[in-house]
């Protein structure tokens, strides 16, 4: 190993040990019992909700996947996406958070996303629960597996080791974390490492502004390239047999812009809505110690964001500005992040901002595989089949469980040209969909019922299967994001199905009734 290796390897062991450091403070906390581990006793501060919140919902592709995108086809997608989530974090901070932090409460303390649903319905066969449940599993595995396949591309990119065995080391060290620490420890180095992100994003992107010569020289640079600065339009790479960007006289090749449609502008600007039902980010809500401070926790997030994706765009669009002809395939494409930094940095500053992949990378995992976790040891196995079983054996399946959604995501990760942005918009339109719409009629509309929350959720999981495999290969104006079709589909479901079934139990709409006249008094006092 080189001198500059060694030193980009010694930086992220200082940044990992740590992060295992604070998962080590937070340990003896964390395990006090099942709400510690799961909901961190509902003790999160302003900053630390928000912070984690957005580094947990970003990972790994808002370093890769994002930049990635811009490099390889240019502003139009990767903008709009970034327009499109930062709307949506705005408003779920704003409407969902502090209804739902009241709420989760109120019903019966419920401390998962899947145990509010069962509490908010009042429902004696568990239905609901098992349902959320199993779709927390499904969709995390695969969004575990996104962040699996970061750590891979990362450290193989850097050290030029196996892709594979770099893959594995990885997922041992996120596991081995999430254990130890639970979900305090998860939120405390989350708010680092949002940190970390912030300042890695802005450190590359200064940096790669002046070498190039400046802002103006970027978008000379990048101007000929037909539709790559549009956002009406869309670069179109010209590819052989394999995939791979052809490239003539040491510059890259590109097609005529392609028309994009204001389809496609919807479809992007639907990422938004899958803020409503990201388990990760409605934790936060719930596990903060007083309602009133989700206003400043919105303020903070809303700013992190808008900071973290226009500048992760716009590295993308410099990347290609600098190196043109560097990353020839939509999957090498997202490493554009590394190259810039390993390429621009010295070797010891170029680690630590390396850090910031991996800080993205674990903050997003050990959320994912923490509520996973959750959703089997505390909500179907503490919930349904065994009602009596200890704290303890809840905290010894939830670690079992931890140990087995990561071995499914490794054998998901395997593949070393799987697309990041590809893995996190499929999970991303699963959460959204299955749970998002159920979300806001749970909090706003009293009239839902039961049975309309059950095929809101079943509907609209499964029609995110159905529109991504089945009909959006059609093409043309069926080429929309799955989460949109799927959000749709699941609301009317929820209308249609509570309106011609039987209204909810009397208690029920109390309890949605006191929940509403807390928001005003509690409104009314601040």
């Amino acid at each position: 190993m080189d001198s500059d290796k060694l030193q980009i390897l010694i930086a992220m062991v200082v940044y990992m040990a740590v992060v295992v450091g604070i998962g080590v403070a937070f340990a003896k906390r964390a395990n006090k019992n099942s709400e510690s581990y799961f909901l961190g006793g509902r003790s999160l501060g302003p900053w630390i909700a928000a912070m984690s919140a957005e580094a947990s919902d970003m990972s790994g592709w808002l370093l890769m996947g994002l930049p990635g995108l811009a490099y390889w086809c240019g502003l139009a997608d990767a903008a709009w996406t970034a327009i499109g989530l930062a709307l949506g974090t705005y408003l779920n901070w704003l409407i969902v958070s502090k209804r739902l932090r009241r709420y989760s409460e109120k019903a019966g303390n419920a401390i998962t996303l899947p145990e509010f649903f069962s509490n908010r319905f009042r429902e004696k066969g568990k239905i609901l629960m098992t349902i959320s449940a199993v779709f927390i599993l499904v969709f995390f595995t695969v969004y575990a597996a996104s962040c699996l396949v970061t750590c891979g591309k990362l450290f193989s990119t850097l050290f030029d080791a196996p892709y594979i065995f770099m893959m594995i080391l990885g997922a041992v060290f996120v596991l081995t974390y999430t254990i130890l620490g639970g979900f305090l420890a998860e939120s405390a180095s989350d708010f680092m490492q949002a940190i970390v992100m912030i300042v890695a994003l802005v450190v590359v992107v200064i940096v790669g502004t002046i070498t190039a010569g400046g802002l103006d020289a970027v978008v000379e640079n990048t101007k000929d390239i037909p539709g790559f600065l549009d956002m009406f339009g869309i670069a179109s790479p010209a590819v052989d047999s394999a995939g791979a960007q052809l490239v003539a006289e040491g510059a890259p090749v590109f097609g005529s812009a392609g028309d994009y449609s204001i389809i496609s502008i919807v479809s992007m600007l639907a990422w938004g809505l899958g803020y409503f039902g990201m388990p990760q980010v409605l934790l936060r809500f719930m596990a903060i110690r007083r309602e009133r401070e989700l206003t400043r926790s919105r303020r903070i997030a809303t700013v992190w964001v808008l900071i973290s994706l226009s500048v992760a765009v716009f590295i993308g669009i410099m990347g290609r500005a600098l190196y043109p002809a560097a990353l020839t395939t939509a999957s090498a494409s997202e490493n554009v992040f590394i190259l810039l930094s390993t390429n621009l940095l010295p070797p010891l500053l170029a680690g630590f901002v390396m850090a910031g992949i991996l800080a993205a990378t674990i903050s997003s995992s050990d959320s994912y595989l923490l509520i996973a976790s959750s959703a089997l040891a505390k909500n179907i196995y503490q919930g349904i089949v065994k009602k009596d079983a200890s704290d303890k054996k809840v905290m010894i399946l939830s670690r079992i469980t931890l140990i087995v959604i990561t071995l499914l995501a490794i054998l998901i990760a395997l593949d070393e040209d799987s697309i990041i942005f590809q893995l996190v918009s499929f999970a991303w339109a699963g959460f959204g969909a299955t749970f998002g719409p159920l979300m806001l009629f749970s909090l706003f509309w009293k009239r839902i019922n039961r049975p309309g929350a059950v095929a809101g959720m079943v509907g609209g999981g499964c029609m995110v299967f159905v529109w991504n495999l089945l009909v959006r290969p059609l093409g043309g104006a069926w080429d929309v994001y799955e989460l949109l079709p799927a959000f749709l589909f699941s609301s009317i479901l929820i209308v249609v199905v509570s309106l011609l079934t039987a209204p909810p139990a009397r208690e029920v709409q109390e309890e949605f009734e006191a929940v509403r006249a807390g928001g005003k008094s509690s409104g009314q006092s601040e």
